[in-house]
């Protein structure tokens, strides 16, 4: 009798562990070319902002801007998301540059200065919460029954249901595959308005890439890791 209900709670344990892991607890079914696929069937593109610093502009200039960014918003006719993310600034790359080129360097006096400059720039990026870099982004959603309102407002307890009941299949995984191929030029053309929208105020926007997406993602979830641990740069 022990080993039968033994047997049955080890039968059962994989179960529950699979129902509450990670990958269970994620919104994001896949990533592919460019395009976050979601598992209520939304697709996401995630646009890359350059900001402007209004107070370089006098005041007729911000005043155009403002004017310019609310007829914006207010044109659109669906919703989008602003995200505006608080970074440590990271040196390493430009320090591997630096580093690359001061080893060449055969005069002793220049060697010595840009070792100085090195050493510099080391500290500072060794020092944490010192420089912090700002980072912008819009996420551009998109629901092939054109329904992006009536699902991005849905209740945070309603999207965990969705997400805790949403257990992939084939057929699931080839439907959503399908709706991915129907929704991606609608998404693509959102985009787009929304590029060249911005582009008219002088503020630069781009569409960031499959890796760069993943490695924004992994670094919103995982914000104590640094950035060298990133699966993608």
């Amino acid at each position: 009798m022990f080993f039968s209900m033994w047997e049955k709670n080890k039968i059962q344990k994989p179960k529950h562990e699979n129902l509450f892991n990670t990958e269970t607890m994620l919104p994001i079914s896949e990533i592919r070319n460019d395009t976050i696929i979601m598992k209520d069937w939304g697709l996401r593109c995630i646009l890359k902002i350059n900001g402007i610093n209004l107070d370089l502009k006098n005041g007729d200039e911000q005043q155009i801007v403002l004017e310019q960014y609310k007829k914006f918003l207010n044109g659109l006719e669906y919703p989008i998301q602003i995200v505006v993310r608080n970074t440590f600034l990271d040196l390493s790359n430009y320090l591997n540059y630096i580093r690359g080129n001061i080893d060449p360097i055969e005069n002793p006096v220049l060697k010595k200065q840009g070792e100085a400059y090195f050493r510099f720039l080391q500290n500072i990026d060794m020092q944490q919460w010192l420089i912090f870099n700002k980072e912008f982004y819009i996420v551009v959603p998109y629901y092939v029954d054109e329904q992006d309102k009536g699902q991005i407002q849905k209740s945070r307890w309603s999207k965990l249901l969705d997400i805790l009941n949403a257990k992939d299949t084939v057929e699931k995984v080839v439907a959503r595959y399908r709706q991915f191929l129907k929704g991606r030029s609608s998404l693509d053309t959102r985009v787009n308005l929304i590029i060249e929208g911005l582009n008219g105020m002088g503020i630069g926007a781009e569409k960031i890439g499959t890796s760069d997406t993943i490695s924004l993602i992994f670094r919103c979830y995982n914000p104590l890791i640094h950035s060298s641990q990133s699966p993608f740069k």
